[in-house]
C-alpha cells in the first residue's frame, strides 16, 4: 500500500472520531486543551488498536476466502465507506453527539467510532501491507484530528461536520474501488 493510500485510508477512518469530536467540543461548556488532548489520546489509542484486532480476524479467515479477497477488502470498505456517506445525508443535528466529560461516556464514544477501522483491518488481511504502520497512521491521525476537533467544535461544529464525514465516506469508498481494480487490471 502507498503512503497516499495509507494517508488517506487514515484519514477516512479518522472522519468518525472528528466528527464525534465536533460534537464533544460543541458543548456549551467550553473544552480547555488538556480535555482536547485527552480526547485526542482515547480516540488515537482505541482506533489504533481495533484495525488490527479486525486484521487478526482477518488473517484466520484469509485460507477461506483467497480467491476472492480483493471483493472482500472492495465490499468491507465500500459498505463503511457508503454507511458514513448516508448516515451524514440523513442526520438533521451534526452536533448532537455525546458530550458529558466522564472516562465512560469518552471510552464509549472512541469505540463507537472505531468499529469501522475494524471491519477495514479485516479487509487488510486480504492484502500484503504492514498492519502496524497502517494502524499507527490511523491512530495518529485520529488523535490529531479528534483533538483539534474538540477546540474547533464549538465554531464548526455544527456547520461543517457533515461534509466532511461525507468526504470521508467517499475517501473509504474510492480506496475499495482502488483495491478491486489494482487486482483485476494486475497481469
Amino acid at each position: 500500500m502507498s503512503p497516499v493510500s495509507i494517508a488517506v485510508l487514515a484519514v477516512g477512518m479518522s472522519v468518525d472520531a472528528l466528527i464525534a469530536a465536533l460534537g464533544r467540543g460543541a458543548s456549551p461548556v467550553r473544552p480547555t486543551l488538556s480535555q482536547a488532548v485527552r480526547t485526542g489520546l482515547v480516540f488515537g489509542i482505541v482506533e489504533m488498536l481495533t484495525p488490527i484486532i479486525g486484521w487478526a480476524l482477518g488473517v484466520a479467515a484469509s485460507q477461506y476466502i483467497q480467491a476472492i479477497d480483493h471483493w472482500v477488502a472492495f465490499i468491507l470498505l465500500a459498505a463503511v465507506g457508503g454507511r458514513m456517506t448516508i448516515h451524514a445525508l440523513s442526520r438533521k443535528d451534526t452536533a448532537r453527539e455525546e458530550n458529558s466529560p466522564s472516562a465512560f461516556g469518552l471510552l464509549a464514544t472512541a469505540v463507537g467510532t472505531s468499529l469501522d477501522a475494524m471491519a477495514v483491518g479485516v479487509s487488510l488481511a486480504f492484502l500484503n501491507v504492514n498492519i502496524f504502520v497502517i494502524a499507527a497512521a490511523i491512530g495518529l491521525a485520529t488523535m490529531v484530528m479528534s483533538t483539534g476537533g474538540v477546540l474547533a467544535g464549538r465554531y464548526l461544529g455544527a456547520r461543517f461536520g457533515r461534509y466532511a464525514e461525507i468526504v470521508g465516506g467517499l475517501a473509504l469508498i474510492g480506496l475499495g474501488a482502488k483495491i478491486l481494480f489494482d487486482h483485476l487490471l494486475a497481469p
